[in-house]
C-alpha cells in the first residue's frame, strides 16, 4: 500500500510559498506538503530558543552590572533607590554588608528572569508544535499548589528573606536580638541568617521564623550607666560630680568619636536593700554603647571613690575585718 500522497498538495498553487519551492526542486508531493514541518517549524523553534538565550544573556549582564559594587564600596546601582540603614562602622564591614545584600537580590532577579524567559520560550515552542497547552497549564497549576503546601515553610523563609533584604532590616556587622539568640550578624541569606553571640556560638536563624528583631546598630544608640551608692551618700552632690566627670570624659580622645551628645543624669533609678542606684545616659553612635558604658562606669566609680563616697555595703563588708 502506498501511503505517500499521489496528488500534488494545494499549497503549490502559490509560487511565494516554501511548499511551491520544494515541489519545484524535488517534484515530491510528500516533501512539498511537509515543508512546513520539516523546515519552517524547526527554524521557528530554533529562532525562539536563540532569542530566549540572547535575552537571558543580556538580562543577566544587566543585573550583574547593577548589582556589582564599584570601587570605594559605594552603593550598587540596584540598591540606590532602596533605603540603606547601614551603621557607621568599619569600612570593610559596610562593603561586606552591601556586597551580600546586592548579591542576594541579584541572585533572586537572575533566577526570576531565567524562569520567566525560558518559561515563555517553552510555551511558544509547544505552540509551534501544535500541542494543546490548556491541560499542561492546568496540571502545572495543580502541581504548583501541591508543592506550595508541601514547601510552605521554605517559601515563607524565602519571601521573608527577600523583604528583609529590600527593607534592609539588618545586615552584616549589626548587633541584633532575635529573642532566642542575640549576637553580631555574620551572614545574611534568603533562607537563613547567621549570627555569633558574645560567647562565640554561631546561630542559624530561619528568616521565616523571625517574628521580631531588635537592631542595636541603626541610627544611634544609648549608653546606660548605672552607678551604685550607699544609703548615707549625698545623692545631689554625687549626681553633680558624676555629671561633671562624664562631661569631661566624653570630650577625651577615647570617647569623643563615639559620643553624639552630652551626658544626661536621670537621677535615682532604683532603691534596693543593698543601696541606691543612679542612672546616666549618653547618646552614642550605633554599636558603641557597650564600650562607652564600660569606660564611663569606670570613670564615675573612680571619681566617687576619690571624693570619699562609699560603695553599697561598704560598712558591712569592712566590719568583720575591723573585729579582727
Amino acid at each position: 500500500m502506498n501511503l505517500l500522497p499521489t496528488e500534488p498538495p494545494t499549497c503549490i498553487r502559490d509560487a511565494s510559498t516554501l511548499c511551491y519551492q520544494v515541489y519545484d526542486m524535488t517534484h515530491n508531493n510528500w516533501l512539498a506538503g511537509s515543508a512546513g514541518w520539516l523546515v519552517t517549524k524547526p527554524l521557528r523553534i530554533i529562532l525562539i530558543l536563540v532569542i530566549a538565550f540572547f535575552v537571558r544573556y543580556l538580562t543577566r549582564r544587566l543585573i550583574n552590572r547593577v548589582t556589582t559594587i564599584p570601587r570605594g564600596g559605594k552603593l550598587p546601582t540596584l540598591l540606590r533607590p532602596l533605603r540603606e540603614r547601614a551603621p557607621e562602622m568599619l569600612g570593610q564591614a559596610v562593603i561586606e554588608r552591601r556586597r551580600q545584600r546586592a548579591t542576594t537580590i541579584g541572585s533572586v532577579l537572575r533566577s526570576m528572569s531565567t524562569f520567566l524567559i525560558y518559561g515563555l520560550a517553552f510555551i511558544l515552542v509547544l505552540g509551534e508544535l501544535g500541542i494543546n497547552l490548556a491541560p499542561i497549564i492546568a496540571s502545572a497549576g495543580i502541581v504548583g499548589v501541591a508543592l506550595g503546601f508541601g514547601a510552605q515553610n521554605l517559601v515563607r523563609d524565602f519571601l521573608s528573606g527577600i523583604f528583609m533584604m529590600i527593607e534592609d532590616q539588618y545586615g552584616v556587622g549589626d548587633v541584633v536580638d532575635f529573642g532566642e539568640a542575640t549576637g553580631t550578624v555574620e551572614a545574611v541569606g534568603l533562607r537563613i541568617t547567621t549570627l555569633r553571640d558574645i560567647k562565640g556560638t554561631v546561630w542559624y536563624m530561619r528568616n521565616g521564623e523571625v517574628l521580631r528583631v531588635g537592631n542595636s546598630s541603626q541610627g544611634f544608640a544609648v549608653a546606660v550607666v548605672d552607678v551604685p551608692l550607699s544609703y548615707s551618700a549625698d545623692v545631689e552632690r554625687a549626681s553633680k560630680l558624676m555629671t561633671e566627670a562624664a562631661t569631661q570624659g566624653v570630650k577625651g580622645d577615647a570617647l569623643s568619636g563615639s559620643v553624639l551628645g552630652p551626658p544626661d543624669m536621670l537621677g535615682v533609678e532604683s532603691v534596693t536593700p543593698e543601696g541606691i542606684q543612679l542612672r546616666m545616659t549618653v547618646k552614642v553612635r550605633p554599636g558603641k554603647q557597650w564600650a562607652v558604658q564600660r569606660a564611663l562606669r569606670a570613670l564615675l566609680l573612680a571619681t566617687l571613690e576619690e571624693e570619699g563616697f562609699d560603695p553599697p555595703l561598704g560598712r558591712f563588708m569592712s566590719a568583720p575585718n575591723a573585729e579582727k
